[in-house]
């Protein structure tokens, strides 16, 4: 399977889960977006090493990269190779003097490991396909799209939009960057499509 390179964009707080933030990874050649909900804990191992926050005791994740180092172990590319029920598979792509090896991963602690070995992010076309958000360079949004979801979403009735309506609306919430907001209409249009 062809692999597509991502670049991390950044981070916002999830204003559906106390704690939690969504991570934002954007196609390097395209326009789509793929956000992850994370919690608290992986988001702060990012945001500490992307700042070069220093902490007087090495975090989890740095203790994996100082153990890696010691053996001469180099991690050579993440990769978010599933997304299945709503939850995102990661890969980590490890090489030694023995070879290549692949080791199952939380996508989170994949991410926190790719910015402190400063290697590439891969995902596949199934993964955008299914969970990434699109934008439009000129989106066509009447009053019907701009934007009006309420964060209560089981009082906001999904059912009486279109397909095109819910697509021209998470393309207005891209747009805006309320990328929680698009992943929410994302999910939505994926159940349809699934028949669930």
């Amino acid at each position: 399977m062809e692999k597509i390179a991502l670049n991390l964009l950044g981070m916002i707080n999830s204003q559906s889960q106390s704690g939690a933030y969504t991570l934002i990874l954007g196609e390097a050649e395209g326009k789509r977006r793929l956000p992850i909900l994370i919690n608290g804990f992986e988001a702060q191992a990012i945001l500490f090493h992307i700042e070069k926050i220093k902490i007087p005791r090495p975090l989890t994740h740095d203790l994996f990269k100082n153990f890696a180092d010691t053996f001469n172990i180099r991690l050579k590319e993440v990769i978010i190779s599933k997304f299945a029920q709503g939850i995102f598979y990661g890969t980590l792509i490890c090489e030694d003097e023995k070879g290549i090896k692949e080791i199952d991963s939380r996508t989170s602690d994949a991410i926190a490991l790719a910015v402190r070995f400063g290697c590439p992010i891969f995902t596949y076309e199934k993964v955008l396909t299914d969970a990434g958000v699109s934008i439009d360079e000129e989106p066509d949004i009447d009053d019907l799209a701009t934007g009006n979801l309420d964060d209560d979403r089981e009082e906001f009735d999904f059912d009486k939009f279109s397909d095109n309506e819910l697509e021209e609306m998470m393309n207005e919430a891209i747009e805006k960057e309320e990328y929680e907001r698009a992943s929410l209409i994302r999910d939505i249009l994926n159940r349809r499509k699934s028949g669930l």
